[in-house]
């Protein structure tokens, strides 16, 4: 096998595995840069999982091709409004953070797996029909080198989570909105001052985080799993997380984190068809990820310092 065609084989697998990673760990740059932590990623990607894929099953008759993206947005809607149980409960109520965002991840696990019992009378659900598809971009595929490796038995998916990163960029640092967005999670104080309401904005950091959460939990089921159960997610919306953290709360940097954990995920997949991994014991594969995850985690590649005022609950003219 050539290297060429080993690049072939990681390069799509790697943006395959990125791209739900990609969306969750965005949506946790929105709601830590507005000052609340959101370790309840994972249960945001459970509830969109679980949500795209009963949707997907029950209306592909009526939507055809489509149904994959309907089911997208879908899953975006479901996590928008799941995510308000944590906002309601760390911004309304003063609740700790961390404790709400677990309390999310074992409501979803919980309740989306009692809702396939009851609709499927089964621990999972079917297998859905019409998930999102390799394909080969036109005109693109034909770039030389270039067109092989990225543009030829990829995902659209793929490429619309890269996208999505450079408009978050864009956003948090380039609008007003990002900027009244960061005021409030390094100084709500200041910015109560003058006159951005801090609560309305932190809503929205935790809202857009369940939007984009719930997005990569549907691309995920739509793409990599193709059903849903208990182990669809497996612990993605923490890696979301550890990419958020690796990536220092900025979305670009979160969007590179995201695509290194995706070739660590598909290098357990793949590692067998290429000649340099296949002597190696899959189970070294398979914790390789998480490895990484704990490398990045405890400063391996450098120190990444939170948003100031992330997790710090503000009460309006305190001082």
């Amino acid at each position: 096998m050539s290297f060429m065609q080993v690049l072939m084989i990681i390069i799509p697998s790697t943006l395959l595995w990125a791209a739900p990673l990609v969306f969750t760990a965005l949506g946790g740059v929105f709601s830590e840069r507005s000052g609340v932590v959101n370790i309840g990623l994972e249960g945001l990607m459970w509830v969109g999982a679980f949500t795209s894929i009963v949707f997907n099953l029950t209306f592909v008759h009526s939507l055809g091709e489509w149904t994959p993206w309907v089911a997208l947005l879908v899953a975006m809607i479901a996590g928008t409004l799941f995510s308000l149980l944590h906002a309601v409960a760390s911004i309304t109520f003063r609740a700790d953070h961390t404790v709400s965002g677990v309390a999310i991840n074992l409501l979803a696990s919980g309740l989306t797996l009692f809702l396939v019992k009851l609709i499927y009378n089964k621990g999972e659900t079917d297998t859905i029909q019409q998930g999102f598809d390799k394909i080969d971009i036109p005109i693109l595929k034909d770039i030389p080198l270039l067109g092989k490796l990225f543009f030829q038995n990829t995902y659209w998916t793929s490429f619309l989570a890269i996208v999505v990163a450079i408009i978050a960029w864009y956003v948090i640092y380039k609008t007003p909105f990002g900027l009244r967005l960061r005021s409030v999670g390094e100084h709500p104080m200041a910015a109560d001052t003058m006159g951005i309401n801090v609560t309305k904005m932190r809503y929205l950091g935790v809202m857009i985080s369940g939007a984009l959460g719930g997005i990569g939990g549907g691309i995920y089921a739509e793409s990599i799993s193709s059903n849903f159960s208990h182990a669809t997610i497996s612990g993605q919306g923490f890696m979301a997380l550890a990419a958020m953290i690796f990536g220092k709360w900025h979305p670009l940097g979160a969007m590179g984190a995201a695509l290194f954990f995706g070739f660590a995920q598909s290098l357990s997949i793949i590692g067998s068809s290429l000649p340099f991994l296949k002597t190696i014991p899959s189970v070294y594969l398979l914790i390789a990820p998480y490895v990484l995850t704990i490398l990045a985690l405890t400063g391996f590649i450098g120190r990444a310092e939170a948003p100031k005022a992330d997790g710090v609950h503000y009460i309006k003219g305190s001082r």
